[in-house]
């Protein structure tokens, strides 16, 4: 049975645009997931990356252009400049790491349901009463954002530092454990099927 670490960040926009095809892949394949939060931005600062607002403005307008473009695909609503971002992912993260834990909901719903609140639903992923809601959406209980703040932060950290390690350098970034496949972005979740189907 195939592995699947997924490294992803609670504001990035492009996890958002996953939706939920990760999870039909892993269970097409019968995978397993860990989910992994992260601090995108410091990901970017310690890979060599630049945070969107700092790139050139022809990297920037490409960058609207294909998240239009990739949102129309996955028939997904999109506000390219959401009222709360950037904001601070942490909280939520937290939250998605208690609930990882604690099992007993979805955990892919749970991550789309953020990403959704913050690039379609205008709502501040840091908040507690949002974060509470995308947890009861999820199956999980809303208390979860309340618990482990601690050692959420520790495996935030942790998680950040594995990435590095493992050679991630954006997010939403897929890593096949047995065979050290990796696959950045959502687009390139079709080449992780084919992968696990055995064709490449």
């Amino acid at each position: 049975m195939a592995h699947i670490d997924y490294f992803f960040a609670p504001i990035s926009p492009n996890t958002y645009l996953a939706g939920t095809r990760l999870e039909q892949i892993a269970e097409k394949h019968g995978a397993t997931v860990s989910y992994k939060p992260l601090d995108i931005m410091a990901l970017f600062a310690r890979t060599g990356g630049i945070p969107p607002k700092e790139r050139h403005v022809s990297r920037q307008e490409y960058r609207l252009q294909e998240l239009a473009r990739n949102a129309k695909l996955q028939g997904l609503p999109l506000n390219q400049h959401p009222a709360h971002w950037p904001t601070n992912g942490a909280p939520a993260a937290y939250a998605a790491i208690a609930a990882a834990e604690a099992g007993g909901g979805d955990m892919g719903m749970l991550v789309h349901a953020i990403g959704r609140s913050c690039w379609a639903d205008e709502k501040d992923i840091a908040q507690d009463d949002v974060i509470r809601a995308c947890l009861e959406e999820a199956g999980f209980d809303p208390g979860i954002a309340d618990r482990g703040l601690l050692a959420g932060a520790e495996q935030y950290e942790r998680n950040l530092d594995e990435a590095v390690n493992r050679g991630c350098f954006g997010a939403p970034f897929y890593i096949v454990a047995e065979t050290d496949a990796r696959f950045w972005g959502q687009d390139r979740l079709y080449q992780l099927d084919l992968h696990l189907a055995g064709e490449i």
